[in-house]
């Protein structure tokens, strides 16, 4: 019988990396995004042909309703999850200072990338271990792609570092709680990658990577987080649950 995987906000930019990475491991996928099934047809067939029993999962992760829909479509239709990647994330509508930025702004942020996640991952977690203490040999993997955003500030996005700090630690407090089920929980961290989110800040980053800013001096992919979803599933990482992979190219070790 074929693994099963649900990532959220896999029609597009890392999330569609991580599904093609999955559908070349023989998954069947979930592929959960908010735009109606017609405009994420073209991310789908793309992995149907790559031989993955594809469905898709409509719904924003922000919303209590959506979650509970994308995870009964998930379980009706594949019968089990075998790996959770939560991937859905926003940016700020407006990049304001810190000093500057709204209630408003910072609500739908951390509703979309901390509390959806957070709440998406406990349901999905409980019915996991309940999996497993029923079938020892059920294999599952959590997977929380995170930021360097987590540690490294931005003041003119503050409530998505502030997001992605608390995804850090949601990761953490699940490695902790699933321990007990043999269910280990990750973190990807990705540095700068080309995906539409980061295209509006492309001239930038050139100049960063043009100076230094990395010490693999390129943007990343969506192919190099991919590839290291697909390790972390494979199970190429049996002693590490709870660790975090940094995807990044060497941007966040410290230099003299």
């Amino acid at each position: 019988m074929k693994k099963t995987a649900l990532i959220t906000g896999g029609t597009r930019g890392i999330g569609f990396g991580i599904a093609q990475a999955l559908a070349k491991e023989g998954y069947d996928l979930a592929i959960n995004g908010v735009r109606p099934e017609e405009g994420a047809m073209e991310a789908l067939d793309t992995l149907r042909a790559m031989g993955a029993r594809v469905i898709y999962c409509q719904g924003s992760i922000a919303s209590a309703d959506d979650r509970a829909n994308i995870i009964e479509k998930a379980y009706q239709e594949l019968g089990a999850l075998n790996v959770l990647v939560n991937n859905a994330g926003i940016a700020p509508r407006q990049r304001l200072d810190l000093l500057d930025t709204t209630p408003e702004n910072y609500q739908e942020v951390v509703t979309t990338n901390l509390e959806g996640p957070f709440f998406l991952t406990q349901a999905i977690a409980k019915r996991m271990a309940h999996q497993k203490e029923n079938n020892h040999a059920f294999q599952a993997t959590i997977i929380f792609v995170t930021s360097v955003s987590a540690t490294v500030t931005s003041v003119n996005r503050g409530e998505y570092c502030v997001s992605k700090a608390g995804l850090a630690m949601t990761s953490q407090l699940f490695a902790v709680r699933m321990a007990e089920y043999g269910i280990p929980v990750f973190e990807i961290r990705p540095g700068v990658i080309t995906t539409d989110m980061t295209a509006k800040v492309q001239e930038k980053y050139d100049g960063l990577f043009a100076n230094g800013m990395a010490l693999q001096p390129r943007w990343g992919t969506t192919e190099d987080v991919g590839k290291a979803v697909a390790s972390l599933t494979r199970g190429d990482f049996p002693y590490s649950t709870g660790q975090v992979i940094n995807v990044d190219g060497g941007m966040l070790i410290d230099r003299l």
